[in-house]
């Protein structure tokens, strides 16, 4: 498995986002189950904070205001974020 970068988002409906992966994959995303937990209420909260995410330009990742992210492996590989395993 190659490390890759998030290169660009595109906001869709609710918590659905496009992302585009430094080696050209390009997935459509629903991050409801992702963010969840106390740094991610206020994107819960309201839309337009969620829409703040950006890509952090030091490590390509999915990023938000707040200190929030999302790691890059976990979204283009599709794999179980650890922090799911703190809550099961």
């Amino acid at each position: 498995m190659d490390l890759v970068r998030v290169t660009q988002i595109r906001f869709l409906d609710g918590f659905e986002v496009e992302f585009t992966f430094s080696d050209g994959v390009a997935r459509h995303i629903d991050l409801d189950p992702y963010v969840r937990g106390p740094i991610f209420q206020p994107m819960r909260d309201d839309p337009a904070c969620f829409r703040t995410a950006f890509v952090d330009p030091e490590g390509g990742v999915i990023s938000w205001p707040n200190g929030a992210d999302i790691d890059t492996q976990v979204l283009r590989y599709g794999l179980r974020p650890a922090s799911w395993d703190l809550v099961d």
